[in-house]
Formats: C-alpha cells, sequence, structure tokens
C-alpha cells in the first residue's frame, strides 16, 4: 500500500504553485461583452487565462484542448471511468474599494490578495497541484481524470453548454468542483433571476431621471447613485441624517439643476445576500419620501420598502423552506431606470429551494405594482447527491483525516459546476474557519488553507483515481 505525505509534497511545491497563480491573478478575466467576438466569447480578458492555464498544463506534459476559447481541458491517466474536476478562469468585476491593486497579486500577513484569489484561480491552482503531485510521484492510478476549465462561470455558464456540445466527449461519469467550501457541499439550490419591468413615466413635484446600482445579478450592489430634480427639500440635510441611521455613506453632486444621489453599502456574493449591504435598496428607502409619481414612484416602493433586506423573500410572499436544502434567499442585484426608457428593471436572484418553483415566484411577483415580469433563460434546478454515495463519503472521510475535524454534508444557495454532473458535488478550497471574501472588495485567500486545501485535494483525487 502506497503512504504518501501530501502535506510534504505540497510544502516541496509551494513556490512553483504561487509562480504559477500569480501568472493566472495577474490576467483581469472579467467578462467583457462589449469585446466579444467569435474568438473571444466573452471578452478578451477571460480567453487570456484560459490560454495561460492550458500553457501550464502542457508544460507540465498532459495532452491539452482548447473548445474555440469557451473552455478548455486536460487529462491524465486511463480508465474506463472518468474523474471530471470543473474549475473556473472568469471573475466578477473587482468594483471599488480595494487597498491593493486587484490585478497586482500581494501578499500580506499571509494572505495573498487579488481578484480571483478564493474564486476560483487559488482553489483551481491547488487543485491542480494536487494532482501534479500524483502525476510526478507515479502513483499507481485506474481511472482517467478529465480538468476542465470554464470561461463563464459568474454569468451564464454559456462555458459549459458550448464545451458539453462542442467537446466530442461523454460528461465525466463523476466530480467535483474546487470552488465552494469543505467539507463538502453535495447539494445546491435551484437558481433563477426574475426581472421587475417598469415603464419610466414620471409626473410628481420631484422627478426620477435615472437611477442605477449592480455589477452582476449574483453580487449584493455595494452603491447606486440617483439623479433626480425638483421638489426635493432639504436634500441634504435628509442624507445626512439617513445615512447616520442606518450607518451607511452617502453623497449628493449638483449637475445642471440636478442632483446625483450615492448611497454606499457593502458588496457580498449574491447567495448569501443578508451579509451585504444593499446599497441600491437603502438609496431607493431615502428618495422614496419625495413626492415621485408614477412608475417612478412604484419602482422606488418596491425597491425601498419591499426588497430592502427581504433575503428570504417573506415580504414578496415567495419564502419557502425545505427541510433538507433550507430556505430560499432573494438577491436584488442590478438596478437600471432611465426616465426615457419604456423598460427599467430591477433583476432579483433567487436560490430556491425544491418544493417550489420559478413559475410559483413570478406568480407571485405579478402583484407587486409592476409592468411585467420575465425569467432570465437559465435555471439551474436543485441539486443533491446523497450522503451515502462512495464519492460524498470518501471526500469527507480524506477531509477528516487531514484535519481532523468531523465532516458533514452542506447544501447551500451558490451554484457551482458541479452540479454539471448528476454525481458532482463541491468541495473546497474555503474551510469552516475562513474568512469569506468572494465577490467583495480586498478578496484574499490564507497561504495556509491554499496549501492546506491542496495537500487534501492530492489524497482526495488519488483516493477517487487509484
Amino acid at each position: 500500500m502506497t503512504t504518501v505525505d501530501f502535506k510534504a509534497e505540497v510544502e516541496k511545491r509551494k513556490d512553483a504553485l504561487l509562480a504559477d497563480l500569480f501568472s493566472l491573478l495577474e490576467i483581469n478575466s472579467e467578462r467583457d461583452d462589449s469585446q466579444a467576438d467569435s474568438a473571444h466569447p466573452f471578452g478578451p480578458g477571460p480567453v487570456k487565462a484560459l490560454h495561460k492555464f492550458l500553457e501550464i498544463a502542457d508544460r507540465d506534459g498532459y495532452p491539452t484542448k482548447n473548445v474555440d476559447n469557451y473552455a478548455g481541458h486536460f487529462e491524465f491517466g486511463e480508465g474506463d471511468e472518468v474523474l471530471g474536476i470543473f474549475a473556473h478562469m472568469d471573475v466578477v468585476p473587482a468594483g471599488n474599494g480595494w487597498e491593493t491593486d486587484p490585478y497586482t497579486p500581494t501578499i500580506k500577513d499571509g494572505r495573498l490578495y487579488a481578484r480571483g484569489a478564493s474564486d476560483d484561480k487559488g482553489p483551481t491552482t491547488a487543485c491542480y497541484y494536487g494532482l501534479k503531485i500524483i502525476k510526478e510521484l507515479g502513483l499507481p492510478t485506474s481511472k482517467k481524470v478529465r480538468f476542465i476549465v470554464g470561461t463563464d462561470e459568474e454569468s451564464g455558464w454559456g462555458d459549459m453548454d458550448y464545451y458539453f456540445e462542442h467537446v466530442g466527449l461523454a460528461k465525466p461519469n463523476f466530480g467535483f468542483s474546487p470552488d465552494a467550501e469543505f467539507p463538502i457541499i453535495n447539494g445546491e439550490k435551484g437558481n433563477i433571476t426574475e426581472y421587475l419591468h417598469f415603464s419610466g413615466e414620471n409626473t410628481g413635484a420631484a422627478r426620477l431621471h435615472s437611477f442605477t446600482g449592480g455589477l452582476r445579478e449574483n453580487m449584493v450592489p455595494e452603491s447606486a447613485t440617483a439623479v433626480v430634480s425638483g421638489d426635493l427639500t432639504d436634500l441634504q440635510g435628509k442624507l445626512d441624517a439617513f445615512v447616520a441611521e442606518h450607518k451607511l455613506r452617502g453623497e449628493i453632486q449638483e449637475k445642471a439643476g440636478q442632483y446625483e444621489v450615492t448611497i454606499i453599502g457593502k458588496s457580498a456574493h449574491g447567495a448569501m445576500p443578508a451579509s451585504g449591504v444593499n446599497g441600491a435598496t437603502y438609496l431607493a428607502l431615502f428618495l422614496s419620501q419625495f413626492d415621485f409619481v408614477g412608475p417612478a414612484q412604484d419602482y422606488l416602493e418596491v425597491a425601498g420598502k419591499i426588497l430592502l433586506n427581504d433575503h428570504e423573500g417573506k415580504a414578496l410572499s415567495v419564502d419557502y423552506v425545505d427541510e433538507k436544502m433550507g430556505a430560499l434567499s432573494m438577491n436584488a442585484g442590478v438596478f437600471r431606470f432611465d426616465e426615457k426608457s419604456s423598460d427599467n428593471t430591477i433583476a432579483l436572484n433567487f436560490r430556491y429551494p425544491k418544493g417550489t418553483s420559478p413559475e410559483k415566484i413570478k406568480e407571485a411577483l405579478e402583484t407587486l405594482p409592476v409592468g411585467k415580469v420575465t425569467l432570465s433563460e437559465h435555471d439551474q434546478t436543485p441539486h443533491y447527491v446523497p450522503l451515502e454515495d462512495p464519492l460524498v463519503q470518501t471526500l469527507l472521510a480524506v477531509y477528516e483525516k487531514q484535519t481532523g475535524l468531523k465532516g458533514h454534508e452542506q447544501v447551500i444557495g451558490g451554484g457551482t459546476f458541479g452540479r454539471l454532473l448528476e454525481r458532482g458535488v463541491a468541495y473546497g478550497a474555503m474551510f469552516p474557519d475562513s474568512i469569506d471574501t468572494m465577490h467583495q472588495a480586498n478578496e484574499f485567500i490564507a497561504l495556509d488553507d491554499l496549501f492546506r486545501a491542496a495537500a487534501i485535494y492530492a489524497e482526495a483525487i488519488y483516493e477517487l483515481i487509484k
């Protein structure tokens, strides 16, 4: 029987691991539709990061395949069964509030700061080195590994739709994604975005010219800005009192007789909306005290009085709890209002357990004072791999052995590539005591966690394919 000290093997490769990770983190791989074309389906950044990752795999002697710059993979080993590992190179927008440059990886106090450090370039590189250890030690294996890397995980998963359609290979038999937390994620809620539509009519003593907030549906909007004019008595004094009461930051700028009002909260991952402070809903609440009329007023009332802190959809009457999968969550993610537009929207991202559905949610939303409600094309239904499954049991056993902590199953609201396979889970790289900075300013991964995860991945992959 082979016994390997995987932690010691990671220790030997720490510098190489960091060098490869830095080369990935230095690439701004935010999706950019303004520069998308046939060669860059989600813009140049994600493609550049995909090429760099495949270049690293190629350097290490793996056969690689790039599927039209949507996604790519490399393979290791032989066998009838295939273990799939699913990771991604795209990142959410860096946003504001960073103390370091988000694309200049920086180590401070044992932490590596960069956009993508914890979601998902850090965990991807840790997992890559886990497999590299198995390859370099020549450990005996009986299954094939296909390590698949996408470029659109943070948006619509168009990368994986295209990849599976064009790669010409059957899906792996089982697998995991290093894109969540330990001990394991073996259940994921459904994920749907529903859009509230409003016209731009605007006839009150106060006038709403525009309202914008939020970068992505799966991020809590850090801030929002509205342009207003008309009867706005003591606007500055009221804003000062409002931000003091709610412990927020706010500012007003006058431009050509109009006022640009901004409120700043705190960004967070849309799957955990309660851990952020939604600047857009607070701005709407603040403005709703003035005399806006018609759809402009409806927009502010819905955003500020119904959506504000309604993280479980109770005020919307869509709340639902499943015994195993937990509660529905709602993130009001993107706000776009322009008085000249007949189609202004609020995007609501729901993570829903089994027992409810996008249609039931839509039905409840249609009772709001809105023009109409539409659904995103991309719906992910609830996903669960039983605790008894050998994949789950093996991964939990390795986690317990390496950490000395008790393993347990978990269901989350986040959506990971683990759900691409019927027998697919998410596994690491965050530990129970890690600080979660995914989708936030000053995102980091603790170096100890990075190396600890690499050792767990090495042993876990080996146990699954030996």
